[in-house]
């Protein structure tokens, strides 16, 4: 494994392995004004929520690796310590990419990306009509990491209102994952979508407490079969599955196979795993243990 001290690269080459590694990173497309009132829109993947009471979001115009300046955004935010910060879903991605443009700090991305404003209700930089959700926010403060190259600008924003297009809302009202259609960043040139090709679910055990990779019998922790990824959907489970449960599942579903492989126990355990983990995949976590413990009550 390639080991680094980060203080002997070149900053872009630092740069280049952050971003490659930590995505992808949400982005928070900023909307400024300078003291003159002109509008300014530029889009940051160091971005994050970070707190819901009070609600405190955090992102970062960084200082330039190359010429050692400020965004247009940094000089704003320290002027008029309001911002609104849109997110971005794919039917914008191409027009946020257009307003990251070096453009002088007079040009209005509004106007340059095509993007309609709209009056915010508690700050004066306007909002991105296209944006599924804007936040107004005021700064609360603006740490400065560093004077070279490279350092970061952390702009910690209280946020003050949100709006929400409801055509991205789901019949409770909850944001639906699907439809808000996000995109996020990841390194060089890249984006992400998130997409039903690239979401899947995995239910949180906060109020739930699985019996952890350690309980898993030997034999089936060290399977040749399943991942570090396959046992640990494995732990998540509560409680196993009893045996007249796990008899009655072997009967049931799995005789075919045992039938076949009565004489082959090497191949039938093989079986059984490879297909505790296709269950896995379609998060058929109770069967998958049934499935395993099955090859235990042979």
């Amino acid at each position: 494994m390639l080991s680094i001290d980060p203080k002997e690269l070149p900053i872009p080459q630092l740069h280049g392995y952050l971003l490659g590694a930590i995505g992808p990173r949400p982005i928070a497309f900023a909307s400024t004004i300078d003291a003159d009132g002109h509008a300014n829109l530029a889009p940051f993947s160091f971005f994050n929520v970070f707190s819901a009471n009070p609600p405190i979001l955090i992102f970062s115009p960084a200082r330039s690796g190359r010429t050692n300046t400020n965004k247009d955004t940094f000089h704003n935010v320290k002027s008029i310590a309001e911002v609104v910060i849109n997110v971005v879903n794919f039917d914008m991605v191409h027009q946020m990419s257009l307003a990251s443009s070096p453009y002088a700090p007079n040009e209005d991305e509004f106007t340059k990306a095509g993007f309609t404003k709209l009056p915010s209700e508690t700050i004066r930089p306007f909002r991105v009509a296209e944006s599924p959700v804007q936040f107004e926010c005021v700064v609360n403060e603006v740490v400065e990491l560093g004077q070279e190259g490279g350092a970061g600008n952390l702009v910690i924003c209280e946020v003050k209102r949100i709006h929400i297009n409801e055509a991205v809302l789901d019949e409770s009202g909850k944001i639906d994952q699907h439809k808000i259609d996000l995109v996020s960043r990841m390194g060089g040139n890249w984006y992400c979508r998130a997409d039903e090709g690239s979401m899947f679910e995995i239910t949180k055990p906060i109020t739930t407490c699985g019996i952890g990779f350690d309980a898993i019998p030997a034999d089936i922790r060290d399977s040749k079969i399943l991942s570090g990824n396959d046992l640990g959907q494995l732990g998540g489970i509560e409680e196993l599955p009893n045996e007249t449960d796990v008899n009655e599942y072997k009967l049931l579903e799995l005789s075919d196979l045992f039938v076949s492989l009565e004489d082959e126990q090497e191949k039938l355990e093989q079986a059984l795993h490879e297909l505790a983990k296709k269950l896995l995949t379609e998060n058929k976590l109770e069967e998958a243990w049934k499935t395993l413990l099955s090859f235990n009550n042979n």
